[in-house]
């Protein structure tokens, strides 16, 4: 059966990707941007000064719905263990490893993120695995970080280091720059605002 024809997330999420698991299907919810930083700001986690709002917003709205569904929310915050997001994420054939190790998506480039994900007891047909779009592109992400943080892997120092800098107040202001370089990254719809503020959260 056609699992994504049938799932509608919840206003603001969007499945970015299907996969079998173990005789079920497994549902991969992302930000549907730009539509999503509206319906996150004017949520009631957004504006109470707790700890972990998205996290927080996530758990109740893609729990809720899970639940409606009869099916299992899974979460990246979940654990030690913790749920292979990345495995799942290449095994929906939406997502492929990119030259600087992050994920790149079909649609949302390097900005992809997975609010959740939901298990559904019945087995979906696998969707079409995109072409590696890394294969014929100039890759400017290999060059676009200011700090050489993905000179090898990444260096979350380096980076952190470059963030404490006023040279740094571009990536804070704006998202990170190898994100912003991907060709597909540029007509996703992420929004200024939103990288600016998940700069913050990570910058702390």
């Amino acid at each position: 059966m056609d699992c994504e024809v049938r799932l509608k997330p919840p206003d603001g999420l969007t499945v970015a990707g299907l996969a079998p698991l173990d005789g079920r299907t497994l549902a991969l919810i992302a930000p549907d941007e730009p539509r999503f930083w509206g319906v996150f700001t004017a949520a009631p986690e957004f504006a109470d000064h707790a700890p972990d709002p998205l996290d927080r917003w996530s758990r109740r709205v893609i729990g809720g719905w899970a639940a409606g569904l009869g099916a299992e929310a899974v979460f990246p915050s979940d654990g030690p263990p913790y749920a292979p997001f990345t495995d799942w994420a290449l095994a929906t054939g939406r997502c492929r490893s990119s030259p600087v190790a992050m994920l790149v998506h079909e649609r949302m480039g390097l900005f992809i993120s997975f609010r959740g994900a939901i298990i559904l007891p019945e087995e979906a047909t696998r969707t079409t695995s995109f072409p590696d779009p890394c294969a014929h592109c100039d890759r400017p992400c290999l060059t676009a970080c200011p700090a050489s943080a993905f000179a090898e892997g990444y260096d979350v120092n380096a980076c952190h280091a470059w963030l404490d800098g006023k040279d740094g107040l571009d990536c804070m202001n704006s998202g990170c720059r190898v994100r912003r370089a991907c060709p597909i990254s540029k007509g996703c719809g992420r929004l200024p605002e939103q990288s600016a503020w998940h700069m913050r959260q990570f910058h702390t």
